[in-house]
C-alpha cells in the first residue's frame, strides 16, 4: 500500500528549490523510507534506484572515482539518454553500507547540481566517523518516522474523519468516531507494514508475526551498533528489558537489574538513541522558554513505534476492551503516544518533546509534556480523571508567566476555569480529546488567542 506522508510537503519543496542539495533521509530501519522515495520518483522521467547492500549496486562507487563517471555509467546501464539531468532522480538506498559513498555526494552538489539526487540510510550516525570527508553543508537533511494518527486516517481513507480532526475546537457528535479510529491506532501503532496487514485484514490477530519480524531486524542490527562484544551484550540486554520501564524514569547503572554500570548502560543507550530506536528524552525544569532539557536528571524512554511496545508489554487484547487508553499499562501508553505524534511532525529537524520535574525531598512534580508556544512554555498533562487531581499541573502553573494550562483525556473538548489549590493563581484548563496529538499547536493557538482570564 502506498502511504499518503506528511514528509511528502518537504520533498515538494525540496524538488523545487533551484539550490537543492542531495537529500538524505533519515530514520530508523522499516518506517518507509524506500517506499516514500519510490512514490516520489513517479513525479519525474526517469528513476535510478540503488541498493548499497548489492554488490552489483555498490560497485559503482568502488570502481569509480568521480561522480560524472558513475553517472554516465549508470545512464548506460539504464539505458538513459536524456542530457536533462532535472528529469532524472538518482536514490541511492542503504547508503550507509559506503563511506566513500557519503563522501561523494559533496560532488553530486558541486559538480552535478541539476541531478536530483536522495540517499537513506539506517545506521548514519555510526558510519559518519568513518567518512574522510563528511559533506557538511553540501547536503540536506529531511526525518521519516513512523506514521502518525492523521496519515493512519488517510490510509484508511477516511476523508470525513480528516475534516472532523482538522475543526476546531472538535465537535462533540465526530468524539466517539474519531476515539475509536484513535483506539485502533493506538492499539497497532504507525509500523507501515503493520498499518498494510492490518487494512488488509482488519484483525489485531494476524499481526504477532509482523512486529517479531520487525523487532528481530533491529535485534540483528546489535552488531552495527555497537563497538566491541561488551557493547553488544549490554545493547541487546536493554533492548530486551527496555520496554518494561517504559512507565517510569530510568537510571542507567544496573539497569534492568543488571550488574551493567552507568557508563555501559549509557553508551548502549546513546547507540540506540541515534538508531531512533529507543530515544532518551530528558526533562526540564524552567516555565520559560526556552526550553533547556537537564541531562542531569534521568531521562524517559521513548520508543521508535508505541505499536511495538504494546506488542512487547502483552497489553494489546487487553487494550481492546478499554474505553479510557489513558489508563493502559499504568497510564504510561497514551504519554508515549502522543510523544510519538509531535516527534513525527518534525520532519525538518530532529527533535524530541520534553516533560517537566520540580524535585524536592517533599514534594516532587512532573508534567507529562511541555510545548513552547511564543513566548510560553504550555504544560500538558496526560490522564483521567478530575481537574483537582491534576497536582504537578498546578505547580507548574504557579511558576509559569501564564494562565493556559491542557489535560488530555478520553473525554470531549472542553475549557474551564480553575484556581490552582494554593489559591496563588487562576488558569485556564483546555480538556482536549487525546486523539488530538498531531493537533495540538493549532489547538494551543485557538487556546491562547480566543480565551483569556477576565
Amino acid at each position: 500500500m502506498t502511504f499518503k506522508r506528511h514528509i511528502n510537503k518537504g520533498l515538494k519543496q525540496w524538488k523545487a528549490n533551484t539550490k537543492r542539495k542531495p537529500l538524505i533521509l533519515r530514520g530508523a530501519r522499516q518506517v518507509g523510507k524506500t517506499t516514500l522515495v519510490n512514490t516520489f520518483s513517479k513525479d519525474y522521467k526517469y528513476f535510478i534506484s540503488l541498493n548499497l547492500e548489492r554488490p552489483s549496486d555498490l560497485r559503482y562507487f568502488e570502481d569509480y572515482t568521480d561522480v560524472k563517471t558513475i553517472v554516465d555509467a549508470l545512464f548506460l546501464a539504464n539505458n538513459i539518454a536524456t542530457k536533462d539531468l532535472t528529469q532524472v532522480l538518482l536514490f541511492i538506498d542503504e547508503i550507509q553500507e559506503s563511506p566513500k559513498a557519503i563522501a561523494l555526494l559533496r560532488y553530486f552538489y558541486e559538480d552535478l547540481p541539476q541531478l536530483h539526487v536522495i540517499a537513506a540510510g539506517s545506521l548514519l550516525e555510526h558510519v559518519m566517523d568513518k567518512v574522510k570527508s563528511f559533506p557538511v553543508g553540501r547536503v540536506s537533511y529531511l526525518y521519516v518516522h513512523p506514521l502518525n494518527f492523521v496519515e493512519y486516517l488517510d490510509a484508511k481513507q477516511n476523508k470525513l474523519a480528516l475534516e472532523a480532526l482538522d475543526e476546531i475546537p472538535v465537535k462533540d457528535f465526530a468524539h466517539q468516531t474519531l476515539k475509536d479510529l484513535f483506539h485502533e491506532y493506538a492499539i497497532i501503532g504507525g509500523m507501515p507494514e503493520i498499518i498494510d496487514t492490518y487494512l488488509e485484514t482488519l484483525n489485531v490477530a494476524n499481526l504477532p508475526e509482523v512486529y517479531e519480524s520487525i523487532w528481530a531486524t533491529y535485534k540483528d542490527d546489535v552488531e552495527n551498533y555497537a563497538n566491541n562484544a561488551t557493547d553488544a551484550r549490554v545493547i541487546k540486554h536493554v533492548m530486551d528489558v527496555a520496554h518494561l520501564s517504559v512507565d517510569q524514569r530510568i537510571k542507567f547503572q544496573n539497569f534492568g537489574n543488571s550488574n551493567y554500570k552507568s557508563r555501559e548502560v549509557g553508551e548502549a543507550m546513546r547507540n540506540l538513541n541515534d538508531a531512533r530506536i529507543i530515544q532518551l528524552i530528558y526533562p526540564t525544569t524552567v516555565t520559560e522558554p526556552p526550553i533547556k532539557p537537564d541531562l542531569k536528571k534521568s531521562p524517559r524512554l521513548q520508543f521508535l513505534d508505541t505499536g511495538l511496545i504494546n506488542y512487547e508489554l502483552n497489553i494489546q487484547a487487553d487494550m481492546l476492551a478499554l474505553e479510557d487508553l489513558s489508563t493502559a499499562y499504568k497510564g504510561a501508553i497514551i504519554p508515549h503516544l502522543i510523544a510519538q505524534e509531535l516527534m513525527s511532525l518534525n520532519t525538518i529537524n530532529y527533535s524530541k518533546p520534553n516533560f517537566w520535574v520540580r524535585e524536592k525531598k517533599q514534594a516532587s512534580s512532573e508534567v507529562d509534556i511541555v510545548v513552547p508556544y511564543k513566548d510560553k512554555i504550555i504544560p500538558i498533562e496526560i490522564k483521567s480523571g478530575k481537574e483537582g487531581k491534576l497536582k504537578s499541573l498546578h505547580q507548574f502553573i504557579d511558576r509559569c508567566n501564564h494562565e493556559y494550562a491542557i489535560r488530555m483525556y478520553a473525554g470531549k473538548f472542553s475549557i474551564e476555569k480553575h484556581t490552582t489549590p494554593t489559591g496563588k493563581k487562576p488558569y485556564l484548563l483546555m480538556n482536549l480529546p487525546y486523539y488530538l496529538g498531531t493537533k495540538i499547536e493549532d489547538n494551543i493557538a485557538y487556546f491562547v488567542n480566543n480565551h483569556k482570564i477576565e
